[in-house]
């Protein structure tokens, strides 16, 4: 499957039916162009009322801007004779589903940047999900959108953002939506995430040859106070193997041993554990992270283990030295533990 493009801008792909630029028989308005969501240039419309809503509906997952159908020639009456008579379905102020409102891969993304002015970016947990720097899947939560100055849409279903240090270099146009680049993503998502979360984030990039270093250098020196830039320093300048392949080894030695396999980056009563065993209830932690050198880290992991035990959920931890120097203790300590927890388990079953 070829990889999706990520250029700062994409052509523009006028629908055949609506290139026609000249007035057509008996139709009282010409074509009209109108700007949609990552193209460069404005598509031409035109047609009857409705082919012009459809052309630019076609171009934006089925959602459209109460701006771009007066741009595309339509009278501001007409809008709502067709917002009142269901045909348009409101999902915000200005912005509308053509036809039916049900769920669209993407669709929330794009109604929350039609909502937001011209310019406006996808940017801090919804940007992460579209790049692939976060793996849980779309939650409901607000979309997020970013804004270098002036009016933030306020309204349910978008979190929105002001930046002042946003640059040309941020931003980028993925999947046709603006959003802002992987390390300006990061360098936001370094002011909110836990510590897992974002390692996860800055390793899974760098192996996906997302994040790449000198764009984060470049970010880093215009950060300023940014809430982000301290962390994502630290992160940048840390030694050490990345979780990912800390992760690919120990399973590469489950497979070895003939264990059964486990299900890899769980969320577990609250916490995202890195290999689980669910019928032996047994979670295995990788630890050797750039974040695990700190008393706040161990403290933190302390209480995390506590309250998984409290829970059922047995957790042995290992380190990276380990998996390089003891790599059968290791795997020995699982295989019994594995064997230990499974008859446990079974012997509490009704007969």
């Amino acid at each position: 499957m070829a990889p999706r493009s990520s250029r700062a801008f994409l052509p523009a792909t006028d629908p055949p039916a609506h290139r026609a630029a000249s007035r057509a028989p008996g139709d009282p308005d010409p074509a009209r162009r109108v700007e949609v969501l990552g193209v460069a240039r404005k598509i031409i419309v035109s047609g009857s009322r409705d082919a012009r809503v459809a052309a630019i509906a076609a171009q934006q997952r089925g959602r459209v801007a109460r701006r771009q159908m007066l741009q595309a020639g339509l009278s501001a009456g007409q809008v709502h004779h067709l917002a009142r008579t269901d045909r348009l379905i409101r999902l915000h102020a200005g912005v509308y589903a053509v036809g039916h409102g049900g769920f669209v891969p993407l669709g929330r993304e794009t109604a929350a940047l039609l909502a937001a002015r011209p310019g406006a970016l996808l940017s801090h947990v919804s940007a992460a999900r579209l790049w692939g720097l976060l793996r849980d899947p779309d939650d409901g939560a607000p979309i997020d959108v970013l804004v270098d100055d002036g009016w933030i849409p306020r309204t349910r279903g978008i979190r929105g953002h002001r930046s002042r240090i946003l640059a040309a270099t941020d931003r980028r146009v993925r999947d046709r939506l603006p959003t802002c680049s992987p390390a300006r993503v990061l360098l936001d998502l370094a002011a909110e995430l836990d510590d897992r979360r974002l390692e996860r984030a800055f390793d899974d990039g760098q192996i996906a040859g997302i994040i790449r270093p000198r764009e984060v250098a470049e970010i880093l020196t215009r950060a300023g106070r940014h809430p982000g830039a301290a962390r994502l320093r630290d992160l940048r300048g840390a030694p050490g193997v990345t979780r990912s392949e800390a992760e690919a080894r120990l399973l590469e030695l489950v497979r070895d041993a003939d264990l059964p396999g486990p299900r890899v980056n769980r969320r577990l009563h609250g916490y995202e554990v890195d290999l689980h065993w669910p019928e032996a209830t047994l979670a295995v932690e990788i630890d050797g992270y750039r974040f695990h050198a700190t008393r706040r880290a161990f403290e933190r992991d302390r209480v995390r283990d506590a309250r998984l035990q409290a829970a059922g959920v047995e957790v042995l931890r290992v380190t990276w030295r380990q998996l390089e120097r003891e790599p059968l203790a290791v795997i020995a300590r699982i295989a019994a533990a594995l064997a230990r927890r499974t008859a446990s388990t079974a012997s509490r079953r009704p007969r």
